[in-house]
């Protein structure tokens, strides 16, 4: 496949779980990818399996210096980028009596402002036919017990992913939200817990966990000309959790 052909993308998140999936993905369809993480030893064995056409750039998107420099690879190396997939996110587990205000901090920084800058930095790069894709989660539309911080900046990104279309209309920029469910990552596992979260993936329509390799796959197709008539919309790949 080549939906993506001479397209330049940018993942935050990169390195691992979804982000990762979705990098396989653009690279096999064509595009020349930048996954962008915290943890180098992720991006070396990221960059070791997606080949030429990837680079990785270390930073956090809570750094406005570390979005600043991978804009400024992206610029020198490619001169535009096409495709921004905001994906980059925390969480904890934590019940209402239980919220600190360090773990409130530290999910809105990222999931939310740190979302926010990635796509804002990035728009002098983008033109007409360009792709804004933002992870979103079935925890913001539903009610989800001791995980509400959480929950609730993926309640946020939905509705950025709203006003923004809004702001980019007349600029031929689309912005999409895309919203997995219980998915099979390394991050997921350590935060809900190995047992709690396979549970999850039984109890949905399907009957099992998500691969990340699902996910990139409605990435793929969020980020080509097959959703060009696609702004200000959610995509759910959460073998059917949210949705009955």
């Amino acid at each position: 496949m080549s939906r993506l052909s001479g397209k330049t993308a940018v993942i935050t998140g990169g390195g691992s779980g979804i982000g990762l999936g979705a990098a396989r993905r653009f690279v096999e369809e064509g595009a020349f990818v930048y996954i962008f993480g915290r943890r180098q030893a992720a991006l070396d064995a990221a960059l070791a399996e997606l080949g030429p056409n990837a680079r990785a750039v270390r930073g956090s998107v809570t750094d406005a210096a570390d979005l600043d420099r991978l804009y400024e690879a992206v610029k020198a190396e490619r001169g535009g980028l096409d495709i921004v997939f905001a994906n980059a996110g925390t969480g904890v587990v934590a019940p209402l009596g239980e919220i600190s205000s360090e773990q409130y901090d530290q999910t809105f920084d990222v999931n939310v402002k740190g979302l926010i800058f990635t796509v804002q930095k990035a728009l002098p790069l983008m033109s007409a036919g360009g792709s804004i894709i933002l992870t979103g989660s079935t925890t913001g539309v539903m009610g989800t017990g001791q995980f509400s911080i959480y929950s609730a900046s993926k309640a946020a990104v939905r509705n950025l992913a709203r006003s923004w279309a809004v702001d980019l209309q007349g600029t031929g920029i689309r912005v999409n939200v895309l919203s997995p469910g219980p998915t099979l990552t390394d991050l997921a596992l350590e935060v809900v817990g190995e047992e709690a979260f396979h549970a999850l993936g039984a109890a949905t329509p399907i009957g099992r966990l998500g691969d990340p390799a699902e996910t990139g796959a409605v990435a793929a197709f969020l980020a080509s000309a097959d959703a060009s008539f696609m702004t200000g919309g959610e995509v759910f790949v959460d073998g059917g959790l949210a949705q009955v």
